[in-house]
């Protein structure tokens, strides 16, 4: 396995267990069955936290298409370099900041890592064009 699809996995990873923590918040309050029932306007609010995480997690799979996409077809024309690897590690550890700044409200750190991640995607995306 290549670095950058082994940082590929840790990703999907991270973003398939980012619902966990906001899910427990819906549970503590709205309830078990609240947790369960399909979605209402007269649903209690989650912690601002939960959802501030909601939208951190949507944003992650947003652009896990894009950073997956990249990373796979830079596998498929054999494009796997000291850049692309370092990029895939980079774009990983960016997305985890990301999660963290968005759910505690760090808005500068926030933006920093969505723009540390683009720039992640962007040089694989050169790699791949430049071959």
């Amino acid at each position: 396995m290549t670095k950058e699809l082994l940082w590929l996995t840790l990703t999907i990873v991270l973003t398939g267990l980012m619902w966990v923590p906001y899910i427990i918040d819906r549970a503590m309050v709205r309830g078990l069955m609240g947790t369960m029932a399909n979605p209402s306007r007269n649903d209690k609010p989650q912690s601002a936290w939960a959802q501030r995480m909601r939208k951190a997690h949507a944003n992650a799979v947003e652009n896990l298409v894009i950073f997956g996409v990249l990373v796979l077809a830079a596998q498929d024309v054999n494009v796997s370099n000291s850049a692309t690897a370092m990029a895939a590690m980079i774009y990983f550890w960016a997305r985890v900041v990301h999660v963290v700044a968005y759910t505690f409200a760090i808005a500068w750190v926030r933006t920093l890592a969505f723009t540390v991640g683009f720039l992640c995607y962007m040089t694989i995306a050169w790699q791949i064009l430049a071959r």
